[in-house]
């Protein structure tokens, strides 16, 4: 009998427990959520678009991704046309070039690391060391990985001659760059070129877990060419916390460019929501990412909602429909290069472009 008394005790203090958790959320006061008004520097849905791309590069099936029919090729990014993707096999690296008519601009978005090697490649990070001096620019030193993978490759001469191209085809358009990890880091480098060459002018340029790339002279002029860049980082993202930030070595340690715009969730005790934080012209904010230990692989996976990776394991797998072939280009290296004129529909080639696709 006392045993069974016991458990009633039990029972209603469990019971009596749970009531009053659930009266207390009951009576938590409405909160009106307002974030601060930043449209003049950072938009939402503008944002969630570019993550689109970024995330649409990292596909492996390149008859999907070059005719823009792919699991990720809808939504905000719909009728968008490739003019260009690069597929540098050699390297492992991935690019597109193409039309965005919603935003009347040429999109050039670029891959990141495969995400089955991101902790591999995180650990490198750890222990990398500035070691290339860029080109021209006073004190400026770079990563010479993140520098070769953009410079060194087949990737800049197809990005540079897709742009010129888009240019002819659109007129006087405007040019966003994009990428996610590693690809964000390409996406500086390269907008960065495209400026100093003059390829193009007043480039828009965001990044989604991006690693710093370079000192805090190559910062300074990186951030008075190319101004309209945005860094988003996402809660406790360990990428953009890498290569380490040494204060005490402040003119040579790694640097983060502005702006950075910090995503993270709040939890008030009623209410567990999203801010947007848009953070200071440092590019070191203290109450932005770096308030937090960085050490989260699946937060860099996941921007927007968006997976920012590839779904096979097996690194720089591609698979190619044979119908495409007269739309590539090979060089020596394997490396593709698959180009089209977008006036061409591709109804034309229809009949081409199987169903079967090859694994190369």
């Amino acid at each position: 009998m006392k045993e069974m008394r016991w458990i009633k005790i039990v029972v209603f203090m469990t019971f009596f427990i749970l009531a009053a958790g659930r009266a207390s959320k009951l009576n938590c006061p409405k909160l009106k959520i307002k974030q601060p008004d930043h449209s003049d520097v950072y938009n939402h849905t503008l944002a969630t678009i570019i993550a689109e791309y970024a995330s649409a590069v990292y596909l492996t099936d390149l008859t999907a991704l070059f005719t823009w029919t792919c699991s990720r090729c809808n939504g905000l990014t719909k009728g968008f046309e490739v003019i260009e993707l690069i597929v540098d096999v050699k390297h492992c690296l991935q690019a597109y070039v193409g039309f965005a008519k919603n935003l009347n601009a040429a999109v050039v978005a670029f891959r990141g690391t495969q995400w089955n090697s991101v902790q591999n490649w995180v650990q490198d990070l750890y222990w990398t060391q500035l070691d290339l001096p860029y080109p021209d620019m006073s004190s400026a030193m770079v990563h010479h990985g993140f520098y070769f993978a953009y410079h060194n490759t087949t990737v800049r001469p197809a990005v540079i001659n897709a742009i010129k191209r888009a240019k002819e085809l659109y007129g006087n358009i405007d040019v966003v760059v994009a990428g996610h990890s590693m690809g964000g880091a390409m996406a500086a480098f390269c907008a960065l070129d495209l400026t100093i060459s003059g390829v193009a002018t007043d480039i828009q340029v965001m990044t989604f877990g991006q690693p710093r790339i370079g000192n805090s002279a190559f910062v300074a002029h990186y951030s008075q060419r190319v101004p309209r860049t945005i860094r988003v980082t996402h809660e406790h993202d360990i990428v953009p916390h890498l290569p380490p930030y040494y204060h005490y070595f402040s003119q040579k340690t790694y640097h983060h460019f502005p702006r950075e715009v910090w995503i993270h969730s709040i939890d008030d005790g009623c209410l567990i929501y999203t801010l947007e934080e848009l953070c200071d012209t440092s590019g070191e904010d203290p109450s932005c990412s770096k308030s937090v230990l960085g050490h989260s692989i699946s937060d860099h996976l996941r921007y927007y909602g968006l997976d920012m990776g590839c779904y096979d394991l097996r690194t720089c797998k591609i698979v190619v429909d044979p119908g495409l072939d007269a739309f590539s280009t090979r060089d020596s290296d394997g490396n593709l290069i698959f180009s089209r004129d977008p006036i061409i529909p591709f109804s034309k080639f229809e009949s081409n472009i199987g169903g079967l696709s090859d694994l190369r």
